[in-house]
């Protein structure tokens, strides 16, 4: 008789020192052994929490093949604590690259959607300047928004909207998602953003990159998604365009596509 596999196990880890400490909620399970493959890490949207559908599913094909999945909530979002209106990219890059070392062991495939797609790119240039005991076995970005403070927001923003970001300090945007209450984009989360663009030079992660992109996304255009493949000067990376995919790309075929590409890398 094979043992049950048990649930992904909740638990917090601090970091950061002083006034800038915040504690992380992370959710993982253990693999059943490297046979089963790579192990599994998920990096979430702007404003998106792990009990989103996509994290979910994620998290239960992983325990139905016996491998090892890790998801979290940065910062000011979902079960974690600290305030959404500190964040920052180089915030949530350091709380990605502390769940990483705390949770991971061996080869793992960093799955990040939108904005998350941004941090997996950002940690996986990190994991590879770094020796631990967990490495890169590939990244599988869904809707990827790299550098979107910059080139999907500011450079976007109506004059209006800049002026009350650089003398207010924040405008509060309009959202379709979560319950539809606007949300604070900061002066400092577009000034800071901009010691993390990527796409400017080329990003050579040395490992397969599976990019899936919704031609109707609204808010990550297609073009967004090719430009970034300009980036990845490695072989095996493949772009799917899915011509009636939204941003979400959440409806079970997308996710059944998603799944897939993780398959596909290992």
């Amino acid at each position: 008789m094979t043992a049950a596999i048990p649930d992904a196990v909740l638990d917090f880890i601090d970091v950061g020192e002083g006034p800038s400490a915040r504690r992380i909620a992370v959710r993982s399970r253990r693999g059943q052994g490297l046979e089963q493959g790579p192990g599994l890490v998920w990096l979430g949207g702007f404003k998106s929490d792990m009990q989103g559908s996509k994290a979910v599913a994620l998290d239960e094909w992983a325990r139905d093949h016996g491998r090892a999945v890790v998801r979290f909530d940065y910062s000011g979002h979902g079960e974690s604590g600290g305030d959404f209106a500190d964040g920052t990219i180089g915030r949530w890059l350091e709380e990605s690259v502390a769940v990483f070392e705390r949770f991971c062991d061996g080869p793992q495939i960093l799955i990040g959607s939108s904005m998350g797609g941004w941090m997996a790119l950002l940690l996986a240039r990190e994991i590879k300047k770094r020796s631990g005991k967990a490495s890169l076995a590939g990244l599988v970005l869904i809707a990827p928004a790299p550098d979107f403070t910059e080139e999907l927001m500011w450079k976007n923003f109506p004059a209006a909207v800049k002026k009350e970001i650089e003398t207010k300090g924040l405008w509060l945007r309009p959202s379709d998602y979560g319950d539809g209450s606007p949300y604070p984009i900061t002066r400092n989360l577009i000034e800071e953003g901009r010691n993390h663009l990527v796409l400017g030079s080329a990003i050579d992660l040395g490992c397969p990159v599976r990019i899936l992109q919704g031609a109707q996304d609204p808010d990550v255009p297609w073009q967004h998604a090719f430009a970034l493949t300009h980036r990845l000067p490695a072989d095996d990376v493949v772009l799917t365009m899915i011509q009636d995919g939204d941003h979400r790309l959440s409806r079970p075929q997308d996710i059944a596509r998603i799944l897939a590409a993780v398959a596909e890398i290992g």
